[in-house]
């Protein structure tokens, strides 16, 4: 297949997709995946779901766009359900992640000034994944992706993730926020030890900082609860959101509570596109179908047996390091790079990713059941068996 005409920003795999259903994927050639990657981590509903199907088709029906100079009905509603489900104040509708931490970057800046700082600084986190736009980039702990991009926006203080005394350590004259992963997605799933956050919010209030944190990848019950950080019983100034909120429907949501409520007013941000009549319909789908068919519990106890089950089979082999996440948000790290096991699980029928190298990340979407769950198992654990046994060969003919 070639793509004469499309930049080359994507090393994309050899199968193109024409329908789904479900948990499942069906290629051009009619063969059926297991997608346990969910457009990572947008298709929180699966594929062709009827709840919101029925959203997307009677709104497009209706009206799909006006822009932010008039009222939005639907709009409010969502920001509404959003704000009850976090507990939070406001929020600012855009179309990505990327843009939502592009309004969070803004916010701190503006919280940073309000404070009298000339140059505020964001404190963020080794290895972390915050978007490709440029600030959100520089505020992105990886440096292959930065690189040919420079310079990039200057502001941002970077710490191991998870290393509350590293931050605690800072010089705090300058800084004004903190922006963090709850889980780090790209960055290898990622955990932090479970006083972080609770520590972190403890900080932040002493300091005067912002406390935002990047639930775009965590967010939308991916992780078992509505968003991953209330797992520590905190409250944020700032979440943003996107990927799973729309179902598949781009849009991005950054909230705010306490001191970030008042920072934006009229002209101080924008977006032409940001909460349209048809993002915001599916995403209250989205969320009346998270809620209504019980996906939170449903996510914790798939993830749960996911995990169980890859740890009693394979969790005692040599090649795997750990096996971590939350609901449904895995990863598997393996003491080796292993990029060809996403080619060799498309092989087979299952779709999965491997990033941070050496980490197979698993992103099935909340509606999985229980026989997928046994069929992306057998795939998973096979794959990690036969590499453990290829490495044992390559050991023993040294």
């Amino acid at each position: 297949m070639t793509h004469s005409h499309l930049i080359p920003t994507y090393k994309r795999q050899p199968v193109a997709f024409e329908r789904g259903e479900g948990a499942w994927l069906f290629d051009t050639a009619g063969r059926r995946y297991l997608d346990a990657l969910s457009g990572i981590a947008v298709n929180a509903l699966g594929h062709a779901h009827p709840a919101l199907i029925a959203a997307i088709g009677e709104q497009a029906n209706r009206l799909l766009h006006t822009s932010n100079l008039y009222e939005i009905e639907v709009q409010s509603r969502l920001a509404d359900r959003l704000c009850e489900l976090a507990g939070m104040d406001a929020v600012f509708f855009g179309n990505s992640g990327s843009e939502a931490n592009e309004a969070a970057i803004k916010l701190a800046r503006l919280h940073g000034h309000g404070r009298g700082i000339d140059t505020p600084r964001i404190v963020v986190m080794e290895s972390a994944f915050h978007g490709r736009t440029l600030a959100a980039l520089a505020a992105t702990g990886n440096p292959s992706a930065q690189q040919g991009f420079e310079p990039l926006p200057e502001g941002f203080v970077r710490v191991p993730y998870g290393d509350l005394e590293a931050i605690r350590a800072l010089d705090d004259g300058d800084i004004a926020a903190v922006l963090v992963e709850p889980i780090q997605g790209e960055g290898g799933v990622r955990v932090p030890p479970a006083s972080f956050l609770p520590s972190l919010r403890a900080l932040c209030d002493t300091r005067g900082w912002l406390l935002m944190v990047d639930e775009v990848q965590t967010g939308v019950g991916r992780t078992g609860d509505w968003f991953a950080h209330q797992a520590s019983g905190i409250t944020p100034d700032v979440m943003c959101l996107a990927k799973g909120l729309g179902g598949g429907v781009p849009i991005g949501a950054t909230l705010v509570a306490g001191p970030a409520r008042e920072l934006f007013g009229p002209g101080s941000h924008g977006s032409t596109f940001g909460g349209n009549p048809l993002a915001c319909r599916a995403a209250l789908a989205v969320l009346d179908t998270i809620d209504d068919d019980g996906l939170l519990t449903h996510a914790q106890a798939m993830g749960e047996s996911i995990r169980g089950q890859i740890e009693a089979r394979v969790g005692g082999l040599d090649v795997v390091r750990d096996i971590r996440g939350a609901g449904l948000m895995i990863g598997i790290e393996l003491g080796r790079p292993c990029p060809e096991l996403v080619e060799t699980a498309r092989e087979r029928g299952v779709l999965l990713n491997v990033t941070a190298g050496s980490v197979i990340r698993l992103l099935p979407p909340l509606i999985i059941a229980p026989p997928e769950v046994e069929r992306l198992v057998d795939t998973v654990c096979e794959l990690i068996e036969n590499a453990a046994a290829s490495d044992n060969d390559t050991r023993a003919n040294a």
